[in-house]
């Protein structure tokens, strides 16, 4: 069949490749999948006229001779009860892209996974790896996937006892760099803003501000968020600020808008870095840029991306299992919590 014989919308086959090709069916189907002994010049050849074409290889035939369906599945547990609120805040939003951008230069495609649905449904998806961000403490979800022998990188809590690779950071030590900060700052009554979740961030971030300042004999100062969101966050700083005992500082462990935030402030009467310092754990890229530039926390979400992608993808084409990585924290010091500085950074 030649080109002008196809119907429009015909689908193109193998054999009409080797036909256009000049070459045998073997021959077309090595060279577009790497395999077999050609020259070079005859594997460009037929790939230019299969794209000539048209042709697209069969999904599903390709996966059941290769074993594999090029898909990774992307999860954000931290707030299982609220399906796709993730999406809608900047860690996860970047993280989300940059786990698609590092998947598809590995040559696979990503699928974002709702946080809520039927008990198992996500076993019924063709993936080839998970990449799970956030579980919940004893997250279903993670057990679901590692009973089906389906690879999945997580964090240390969620993958302990289990042959795979995990990556996370040192939340606590985080916190304590920010709250040591804030202190050599001249805050004495530092307040922070948190999620009411179980997964390791929230978990080890609270404890970490709670035995910071027990072991300074002062008192915490913390509201948690009644459900996610920007709106949620404001809502609860203005709790905060509103209690009987008034901040200096203020740390904001949930994503929020900076700029709103900062007009929040402003409205409740709290200049910054006047009467309050802040700092806020956010991947905003509004930061440098409000006045004052605001002081933030960075748990790296594109570089955490990468090194999940290509975890999986060595577990999946057996490249052999990495060890677990230990991510450092981005703390960059800017105007809001230090009246000297315009914009410098520490790690």
């Amino acid at each position: 069949m030649s080109e002008s014989d196809r119907n429009p919308g015909e689908r193109v086959r193998l054999v009409d490749v080797a036909r256009a090709a000049g070459v045998s069916k073997t021959t077309v189907s090595d060279a577009l999948n790497g395999a077999g002994r050609l020259p070079d010049a005859t594997r460009e050849h037929v790939r230019q006229v299969a794209r000539r074409l048209g042709y697209r290889p069969n999904a599903t035939a390709r996966r059941l001779r290769s074993g594999h369906s090029r898909l990774l599945g992307l999860a954000a547990r931290e707030y299982v009860e609220h399906a796709w609120v993730y999406t809608e805040l900047a860690y996860f939003a970047q993280l989300t892209t940059a786990t698609i951008r590092a998947g598809t230069a590995h040559g696979y495609g990503v699928v974002l996974l709702p946080t809520t649905g039927p008990d198992d449904y996500w076993l019924d998806l063709p993936l080839d790896g998970v990449f799970v961000v956030d579980p919940v403490d004893g997250d279903p979800m993670v057990g679901d996937f590692l009973a089906a022998g389906i690879p999945v990188v997580s964090d240390r809590r969620a993958l302990a006892g289990t042959p795979w690779p995990w990556i996370d950071f040192d939340y606590g030590g985080a916190i304590r760099q920010v709250l040591d900060h804030l202190e050599a700052a001249g805050a004495e009554r530092i307040g922070a803003v948190a999620a009411s979740t179980t997964a390791c961030f929230h978990q080890d971030s609270v404890q970490a501000y709670s035995d910071w300042h027990a072991e300074k004999g002062r008192e915490p100062l913390m509201v948690y968020l009644d459900a996610p969101g920007v709106e949620a966050a404001l809502d609860a700083v203005e709790t905060l600020l509103s209690g009987p005992a008034t901040p200096d500082a203020l740390v904001v462990l949930v994503e929020v808008s900076p700029p709103l935030l900062l007009d929040k402030l402003r409205r409740l009467g709290r200049s910054v870095p006047g009467d309050l310092l802040l700092v806020c754990v956010t991947e905003d890229t509004t930061t440098p840029f409000t006045d004052p530039p605001v002081s933030t926390l960075s748990f790296l979400p594109a570089e955490t991306a990468d090194v999940a992608v290509e975890m999986l993808v060595d577990i999946i084409e057996r490249r052999g299992v990495a060890t677990g990585r230990l991510l450092q924290a981005r703390f960059d010091i800017r105007a809001s919590s230090d009246p000297g500085k315009s914009a410098s950074s520490a790690s």
